[in-house]
């Protein structure tokens, strides 16, 4: 086990931005990407494919005024099992500063059977910055018969607007409260994700996603506490019922902007869906999270 922390902060120069610091210790690794545009990049890591026991990952992020920045992953984080029921964590704590721009896209998180795994985001903005955050989790290594066996995983997430807390959601699945796997639990779903837009910088992004779901027929089928709310039942997240890849889509408004909840039965029609319901990032962040990813 170890205690990793990071440093990355991102400031605009003659008119792009850039990363002007970035310090990583074990387990976390941190990236610099080829700038795309007038955005910077950084990809997030750990050594060792993933994250044991005991392991604690703390990374601070400032995004400077008028500055945009993406932090990704290398692929998917992976939690190995946790033999003596103890957790690994990961805190993520950043800043956004007046006009600034800060999406976090990486790839799903993976927990292994046996695994226990704790997250913490806050989001501190100003009133004229903007955020999208996408937080997915898979059910596992479904390949080598693992769905949703872990024994427990903790999302937290706040975001804050000039000191006042807007947002606050927490995700605890835990299989000490039935099986995971159950109808009644997660089902026939194997992705679930949460997508959070907020600030000037994405609200016409947020008002179209909200329209879209808001257009969909509802189909509803057998309930999923992967959503709060109508579920729509959706193929390939282009808005027709049935098919082989059901989604489960709620959206609403939230202080400032909109957050989207999202289930499937696999985590490849999750990113289909996201690389076309999310399009703006391309622009927005100078080219597409998963370009080049499968």
């Amino acid at each position: 086990m170890s205690h990793g922390s990071g440093t990355l902060e991102f400031q605009r120069v003659a008119g792009r931005t850039v990363l002007t610091r970035s310090r990583a210790s074990s387990p976390l690794t941190l990236q610099s990407p080829r700038r795309r545009g007038e955005s910077a990049w950084a990809v997030c890591g750990s050594l060792g494919g993933g994250l044991v026991a005991g392991d604690r990952v703390d990374m601070d992020v400032t995004v400077g005024a008028g500055a945009t920045a993406l932090i990704g992953t290398q692929a998917s984080t992976k939690v190995f099992r946790s033999p003596e029921n103890i957790a690994c964590c990961q805190r993520l704590n950043a800043q956004v500063e007046a006009d600034g721009v800060l999406v976090v896209a990486p790839d799903p998180l993976t927990c292994f059977a046996g695994a226990i795994y704790e997250q913490r985001q806050r989001f501190e903005l100003h009133e004229t910055a903007s955020l999208v955050v996408i937080d997915w989790l898979t059910s596992g290594r479904r390949a080598r018969g693992e769905r949703w066996a872990f024994n427990r995983c903790e999302l937290a997430t706040e975001v804050f607007v000039e000191g006042r807390q807007t947002f606050r959601d927490v995700i605890r699945l835990a299989a000490a409260d039935g099986p995971l796997d159950a109808p009644s639990r997660m089902g026939r779903c194997d992705c679930w994700a949460t997508v959070i837009l907020a600030g000037p910088r994405v609200a016409e992004a947020g008002q179209t996603l909200l329209e879209f779901v808001s257009r969909q027929p509802l189909t509803l089928l057998s309930p999923s506490p992967c959503t709060q709310g109508p579920a729509l039942s959706l193929s390939n997240g282009e808005g027709r019922g049935g098919g082989s890849s059901a989604a489960y889509l709620s959206a609403g408004a939230i202080a400032g902007g909109v957050m989207l909840r999202a289930a499937s039965e696999s985590a490849e029609s999750m990113l289909r869906f996201f690389r076309e319901r999310l399009a703006f990032l391309g622009e927005l962040c100078g080219d597409d999270p998963w370009s080049r990813k499968n």
